[in-house]
């Protein structure tokens, strides 16, 4: 009785231990959002105020 119950305590731990350390498949493709002018537009603004700012540092 002890050694079924042994084999079976074993046996339970081999395939749970498979099942816990079991890798997921590989991800798909990721969505890709669309960088168009409204991008642009934030990049030229913030270019255009950090010179203001760096002109008006230099005039005084």
């Amino acid at each position: 009785m002890k050694s079924l119950l042994l084999l079976l305590t074993l046996t339970f731990i081999a395939i749970a231990t498979t099942a816990v350390m079991a890798q997921p498949g590989l991800p798909g493709a990721p969505d890709q959002a669309p960088i168009d002018g409204g991008l642009g537009l934030l990049a030229a603004a913030g270019g255009a105020y950090a010179l203001k700012k760096l002109r008006d540092k230099n005039k005084e």
